[in-house]
């Protein structure tokens, strides 16, 4: 049974290597109650030499504020990975689909408990509450929640397993972790996430009703904010995470398209995919930042 608590306010829990070991582009974070101090760090176990998350550099071109939130996702034990430089215009696949999973994680050579569980399940009990008495998955917290994946996100295996299943059936497969009971909750049409050059940007902000219509947010500090900004964007300070971040769902509208604007176009993109696992249907980060806004779409607009 799909319970409310199955579906906290951050619907992306943290995940296991099964999702990290294999996404192709750079990977955000996995972000759920990110207010909530909890370890994962046996998660990190799970993980290919190449994808763990390397520390923050002292040379980054990201402000404090950026390192500032890093820290914050490493004290809420969630893993995430530096974003590279360059970003696909177009992350989104337009026609692809999106799937809510949990799943119950044993060894390899447990297979009779596997076996048992799937019966105590068909008996009617519930899967969330078997994955967090016997998961070694780190999502057991989460009541074995992994959130919305697309394909291309998981290990082969698994994700054969779950894009098959039929909604809300338990299925099982075995990957290199060991033996899973897998449950498909929900799916939806994959979310879209684009860059908008400035220009771009500059042209439909004279438009009153684009105002009106799309969700602009400013992801930048509050000094640096009164330095330099745009009119109608609602400013959401990254190190302000813990407080706004809970919440997004109630204060925007995920069906709406949503603008996220930062210094140099780095904060916003990280922000920009979170809100994706967040339910946010067309997201649009804004190349290059307020910087490149000012120098390419409106010279009046002061630099720092």
């Amino acid at each position: 049974m799909l319970r409310a608590s199955h579906l906290p306010p951050l619907a992306t829990p943290a995940l296991s290597a099964l999702r990290f070991s294999f996404i192709p582009t750079p990977t955000f974070f996995s972000p759920s109650n990110l207010h909530k101090i909890s370890s994962f760090a046996p998660s990190l176990t799970f993980l290919p030499q190449t994808f763990k998350p390397s520390p923050p550099s002292s040379s980054s071109s990201s402000s404090s504020s950026s390192i500032g939130f890093k820290r914050l996702l490493a004290m809420a034990g969630r893993p995430y990975f530096k974003a590279a430089a360059s970003f696909s215009a177009e992350s989104g696949s337009g026609g692809g689909r999106e799937i809510l999973v949990q799943h119950l994680l044993v060894k390899e050579n447990d297979l009779k408990l596997l076996v048992d569980l799937q019966q105590r399940i068909s008996g009617g009990e519930d899967l969330s509450d078997l994955a967090v008495e016997y998961s070694l998955c780190p999502s057991k917290e989460e009541g074995g929640m992994l959130g919305w994946v697309r394909k291309g996100q998981m290990v082969p295996e698994f994700e054969e397993a779950a894009f098959s299943a039929p909604l809300n059936k338990v299925v099982r497969c075995k990957t290199q972790f060991g033996w899973h009971l897998v449950q498909v909750l929900s799916e939806r049409e994959e979310s879209l996430l684009q860059e908008i050059q400035p220009e771009e940007l500059h042209v439909r902000m004279q438009d009153p009703s684009f105002l009106e219509d799309a969700q602009l947010i400013d992801v930048r500090e509050p000094e640096e904010v009164a330095r330099a900004s745009l009119p109608g964007f609602q400013v959401l300070p990254l190190q302000q995470f813990g407080s706004w971040g809970p919440e997004i769902t109630t204060k925007f509208d995920p069906q709406k398209d949503t603008y996220v604007m930062c210094h140099h176009g780095m904060r916003s993109l990280q922000v920009s995919k979170w809100l994706q696992t967040q339910g946010f249907r067309r997201v649009f980060n804004v190349s290059g930042g307020i910087h490149a806004y000012a120098l390419k779409a409106d010279q009046t607009i002061s630099t720092y």
